[in-house]
């Protein structure tokens, strides 16, 4: 018969340890937005108020004021509904009934919630007139609590791993590749 040897410390330490965040995505607060490009001019034509593309909503207001007006009670007719004119199979099977029945009945940020799970899963293709409009293009990560750059590049499949994650992304990340910041935005290289 064998006997089992309980050590308290090593367990007390172990237990401790599991505790501890293993990624810097947990402590520091969301980034500011990133701004728009240098080739768009916010605001122009681009519907009015506080919901027009200005570089403090970027990217949302800027896609939200191209798709909608910026309008974000959207709901014409046409299909789409919401500031980002969700169509309503995406809306459900990216989680918007966690928050409304339609987009249009849902906040600016929940459908931006909601937006951040369609970019994960569809790239900016999903808005594709309006991301063209602004540059954007590829597929994007939207860091959660709990990411690093290796799950997210095992997720994704990212050949290099992620040290190539990181080279695509050193100028949003910074100089220490483990301090992710929730809700930054990474590209996904190809």
């Amino acid at each position: 018969m064998s006997k089992i040897r309980f050590r308290p410390t090593a367990t007390a330490v172990a237990l401790l340890l599991a505790l501890v965040p293993l990624s810097g995505a947990y402590a520091a607060p969301p980034p500011p937005p990133p701004p728009p490009p240098a080739s768009v001019s916010p605001g122009v034509g681009m519907g009015s108020g506080s919901d027009a593309c200005a570089a403090s909503g970027w990217p949302w207001s800027c896609l939200a004021a191209c798709e909608s007006g910026g309008r974000w009670n959207a709901n014409t007719g046409n299909g789409y509904y919401g500031g980002l004119q969700f169509w309503q199979p995406t809306w459900e099977e990216h989680g918007g009934l966690a928050y409304a029945p339609r987009a249009d009945l849902a906040t600016r940020e929940q459908q931006i919630k909601v937006a951040e799970e369609v970019l994960r899963t569809q790239g900016w293709e999903a808005w594709p007139v309006c991301a063209k409009t602004y540059g954007l293009s590829g597929r994007v990560h939207t860091v959660q609590p709990g990411d690093t750059l290796f799950a997210i590049a095992e997720r994704f499949r990212v050949k290099g791993g992620w040290q190539a994650l990181y080279a695509a992304n050193k100028a949003t990340i910074g100089s220490s590749p483990h301090l992710l910041r929730v809700r930054m935005m990474l590209v996904i290289p190809v």
